[in-house]
C-alpha cells in the first residue's frame, strides 16, 4: 500500500480518536462529572428550607449522605462558609419576621457543636486564608432589609481573641455583598451595587490598605480559585463564567472567559470552587420571588439569602473544561445534580473533610 493510500485509510481512525479525546476533555480525563464527584474526598455544605425552617446541611461531593448539621427547628440558619482547614463553619442566623428580623453571624465546629455568636446586624461572613480571621459586612441600618447590598463598612473578627476590628478603609466601603479573600491574603473580592461610585460591578479591595480596583466585569458574586489564578462569577442571571486573573500584578485584571455555563431557562447562581480547583458547584432553579408566607422567609429574588427558592437545587460541573456548556442541551456526564428535592437548596460551600 502506497503512503498516500495508507494515510487515507487512517483518516477515519484519526477522526474517531479526535472525537474520543474531545469527549474526554469535555467531561474530564477521570470520567464523567458524577464519577469524579463519587471519588472526591471533599464535602459540600449548603442552606435548605425543611419543615418550615432554614437549616444547613452537609453532603458528600456527589450528593450522597446528606445530613442536617444545625438541626435547630426554631432557628433559621443560612449562608455556610467553611474554614480553610475544614474544622469550623461561619454562618448567618435570622431571628424574627419581616423588618423586625435581626440577622447575626455565628461560628461553630463543622459538626454543629460549640456555636458562638460573632455579631448582630451583620451578614455574609468570609474566612481569611489562614482561618484566623472571619470578615463580615455590617448592615447599612439597624432595621433589617433583605436587600443583599444593604451593607456599610467591613469588619474582621479575630477567632482566637473574639475581638472585632474595622477594615482600614471601612468608612468608604458600602453596598457590598458576597465578599471573599483571595488566597494570597492581599485582596478581598466583592460585588458592589449602587455604591462607591459604581452602579454594579466587581471590585478588588486591598485587605490591609485603601486601594480599590474595579475589575470591569459585569455581574456579581465572585469567587477566586484556591490557587488564586482564576475568578468565577455570574455575568448574568443565566450565566456563570471563569477567567484567569493575576492577583500578584501591580494592577490585577481579568482575562478572557475560559468556562461559560449557560441556562436560558433557569437562574444559575452562587458558584463555588472545589478545594482542588477542579470542580464548580452552583445553585439552579426557576426565576421566582420568595414566598413570604413561609415562616422565616422574605419576598425577594430567589437567589437572595432568606428568600424561599422553590425547586432550586445544587449542581456541579468540571472547572477544567473549556468553552460553553449549555445546561439545557449538555450531554449526560457533563454536569451532575447533587440535590433533588427542590427545597430551596442554595449557597453551596465546598470543604475538606477531616472525618
Amino acid at each position: 500500500m502506497s503512503t498516500p493510500t495508507l494515510l487515507r485509510a487512517f483518516r477515519p481512525i484519526c477522526a474517531v480518536i479526535a472525537c474520543v479525546l474531545l469527549a474526554a476533555a469535555s467531561t474530564g480525563a477521570q470520567g464523567t462529572v458524577r464519577d469524579r464527584l463519587k471519588s472526591s474526598l471533599f464535602k459540600i455544605a449548603y442552606e435548605t428550607y425543611v419543615d418550615g425552617n432554614w437549616e444547613i446541611f452537609a453532603m458528600n461531593a456527589d450528593g450522597s449522605q446528606s445530613k442536617n448539621i444545625t438541626s435547630t427547628p426554631s432557628v433559621n440558619e443560612h449562608y455556610p462558609l467553611v474554614s480553610p482547614d475544614g474544622s469550623k463553619m461561619a454562618f448567618s442566623v435570622d431571628s424574627g419576621e419581616g423588618s423586625e428580623n435581626v440577622r447575626s453571624l455565628w461560628v461553630m465546629d463543622i459538626d454543629g457543636r460549640n456555636r458562638k455568636k460573632i455579631a448582630d446586624h451583620a451578614r455574609e461572613p468570609f474566612w481569611g486564608p489562614g482561618g484566623k480571621v472571619i470578615g463580615f459586612l455590617p448592615q447599612e441600618y439597624e432595621r433589617f432589609s433583605v436587600t443583599d447590598y444593604s451593607t456599610k463598612g467591613m469588619s474582621f473578627y479575630d477567632v482566637a481573641s473574639g475581638k472585632i476590628a474595622p477594615h482600614p478603609n471601612s468608612a468608604n466601603l458600602f453596598h457590598l455583598y458576597n465578599p471573599s479573600f483571595a488566597p494570597n491574603g492581599k485582596w478581598i473580592v466583592a460585588t458592589v451595587h449602587a455604591g462607591m461610585g459604581v452602579s454594579h460591578g466587581t471590585l478588588l479591595i486591598e485587605a490591609n490598605g485603601t486601594r480599590i480596583i474595579n475589575l470591569q466585569i459585569p455581574g456579581c458574586r465572585p469567587s477566586i480559585s484556591p490557587d488564586g489564578k482564576h475568578i468565577a462569577w455570574g455575568p448574568g442571571d443565566h450565566e456563570l463564567a471563569t477567567a484567569p486573573i493575576d492577583l500578584d500584578a501591580e494592577t490585577p485584571a481579568v482575562g478572557p472567559r475560559t468556562v461559560q455555563i449557560m441556562d436560558k431557562t433557569n437562574k444559575i447562581y452562587h458558584v463555588d470552587w472545589s478545594p482542588d480547583g477542579k470542580l464548580l458547584t452552583f445553585s439552579r432553579g426557576p426565576n421566582l420571588r420568595g414566598d413570604a408566607s413561609r415562616a422565616g422567609t422574605f419576598q425577594a429574588a430567589a437567589e437572595m439569602v432568606g428568600a424561599y427558592a422553590k425547586d432550586w437545587n445544587i449542581f456541579a460541573v468540571s472547572a477544567e473544561r473549556a468553552g460553553v456548556l449549555d445546561l439545557n442541551t449538555a450531554a449526560e456526564g457533563e454536569f451532575a445534580q447533587l440535590t433533588t428535592n427542590g427545597f430551596s437548596n442554595k449557597e453551596p460551600a465546598w470543604f475538606r473533610s477531616n472525618r
